[in-house]
């Protein structure tokens, strides 16, 4: 800066002039451990061996970070630091909410579930391939989405989480693998052009990026732009990454092709950064928008839930079937996201907490019932109940939750979006809601009959082919979630419900950014 040696210069107004308080560097921390992991991997290429050795107790060291992470936003409320301490909107700022801390756990444990399964499937070749790294970098992109308090941020974590998916999705490089990797990468590559000219439209609109200075001004109406033309983009590009009808039908033609653990990945990771990005900008940043899309949004909810039951019925291949399960849930998440309530809101928020451990969990069912049978298809499958009566009883439990009956997590937010949308008088909503789960039930009591209940093909005595614990011990940690927040909700619906309330009335959130300012302008 040109003047005079002596001149004193004021940087209060730009920079963060006080000590950075111990507890912030919690906000960071889950990026830049996972990063820092990830390099040390990359670094020790030539010695994969190792790779499964400092990547699982990270992940378990995530866990707890994000557990802190939580604990410290649910008792003293949202946290923001930015970086290179320049002030809010100059500095690129990573700002945490409730539904941001508690997103970035659930994704943790699903990364550890993932990655302990991983020890018994991803041999030497998929390390040598580069599993870890590729898993801890995914990690990075979706904690870095979900904790950014910046809409570029949020474009460039998007770009991390999609380079790495591609890494994921081609390891092992099969013919049917690459088949699905280029419509994999495609279809996102035009989301995340999509995103791209949303953001550019979003700064020539506003000036600012940060998230809390654009909803103040949101708010306050200092833009006369054309919001809703904007919100459509915003709309059409998180959609399309949530893989939401109509444009969907990449999802059920990839998500079957990688190894089982990565599909178990990528059904509780990514389509849920989608639905959170979906609610953090039409939500927060432009309620007004998102009101007047209402309606637009009820229809793509419904026609979203239906095409994912419908297709799963008639499907044969069980991991096809489960991506399209994902896409009736995809439906469901967007039915609180139309409604726009409070209410709705931690429906749709208490749901994607309970799809991605369950859909997770699914998929590495899957993985273990192709295990014991010799394959995905319905056809062929057979006689599971005979080769492992406890695995069955595990399987029907996760096939109930995901069906949403009692007394598992999938009943709670059913019950909670039904409610909330016959208090705004959008019966058809729930109605569709309820249809959809009879059609689940339907759906995955076939499976039961055919795969489980169904004597198999050997027709005589089966022996009993045990189950590794690397299988093993995940499945049950996640179905013990499943039972424990259907039988115990009360906390998490807690939480989920401040969680949409922060959404609805931001204050809380935009005071973290700017102290200042005291709350929505």
């Amino acid at each position: 800066m040109a003047g005079p040696a002596d001149t004193a210069v004021d940087l209060s107004a730009a920079l963060v002039a006080a000590p950075v308080p111990l507890g912030h560097w919690l906000v960071i921390l889950p990026v830049a451990l996972c990063i820092s992991l990830g390099a040390i991997l990359l670094m020790l290429r030539n010695r994969t061996e190792w790779h499964a050795w400092i990547a699982i107790p990270g992940l378990l060291l995530l866990v707890l970070v994000d557990a802190a992470l939580l604990y410290r936003v649910a008792s003293d409320g949202p946290v923001t630091m930015v970086m290179g301490r320049w002030l809010p909107p100059f500095g690129i700022a990573f700002s945490v909410d409730l539904l941001g801390a508690i997103m970035a756990l659930t994704a943790a444990i699903v990364a550890l579930a993932g990655g302990i399964y991983s020890l018994g499937e991803i041999v030497t070749s998929g390390r040598r391939y580069g599993f870890f790294p590729f898993l801890l970098l995914l990690l990075a992109g979706v904690s870095g989405a979900f904790l950014t308090g910046d809409v570029f941020n949020l474009y460039v974590w998007f770009e991390v989480l999609l380079i790495s998916s591609f890494g994921l999705l081609i390891l092992g490089s099969e013919r049917e693998q690459i088949d699905g990797a280029l419509k994999y990468a495609v279809l996102n590559l035009i989301a995340t052009t999509l995103f791209l000219v949303s953001v550019g439209y979003l700064y020539a609109i506003f000036g600012t990026l940060n998230m809390a200075d654009i909803a103040m001004k949101a708010r306050a109406g200092d833009s006369s732009g054309p919001l809703m033309t904007l919100a459509g983009l915003f709309l059409l590009a998180f959609g399309m990454k949530a893989a939401a009808f109509p444009v969907n039908f990449w999802l059920p033609a990839s998500y079957h092709t990688p190894r089982i653990t990565v599909s178990a990945l990528f059904a509780g990771l990514l389509t849920k950064v989608g639905v959170y990005a979906l609610i953090r900008v039409l939500v927060m940043l432009l309620p007004v928008e998102r009101a007047e899309l209402g309606p637009v949004i009820t229809v793509v909810a419904i026609a979203t839930m239906l095409a994912g039951v419908l297709g799963a019925l008639g499907e044969n291949d069980i991991r096809r079937m489960l991506g399209y399960m994902v896409i009736s849930g995809i439906g469901t998440m967007l039915a609180g996201v139309a409604l726009g309530s409070a209410d709705g809101l931690s429906g749709t928020i208490f749901y994607a907490l309970h799809s991605m451990v369950l859909m997770t969990a699914l998929y590495l069912l899957a993985g273990q019932a192709a295990r014991l049978g010799g394959g995905f298809s319905l056809t062929s499958l057979g006689g599971l109940y005979r080769r492992s009566g406890w695995f069955a009883g595990l399987s029907l439990v996760l096939f109930f939750a995901v069906s949403g009956l009692p007394p598992f997590s999938g009943f709670w937010p059913k019950v909670v979006l039904v409610k909330a949308a016959l208090a705004t008088g959008a019966w058809w909503l729930a109605a569709a809601i309820l249809l959809v789960g009879f059609l689940t039930t339907i759906a995955f009591g076939r499976v039961f009959l055919l795969a489980y209940w169904r004597p198999g093909s050997e027709g005589g005595a089966v022996a009993v082919e045990p189950i590794r614990w690397q299988a093993g011990l995940p499945l049950l940690a996640l179905a013990a979630l499943v039972v424990g927040f259907g039988l115990f909700p009360e906390r998490l619906l807690h939480l989920t419900q401040r969680a949409a309330a922060d959404l609805v009335d931001p204050s809380a959130y935009l005071h973290s950014v700017f102290p200042a300012a005291g709350g929505v302008q």
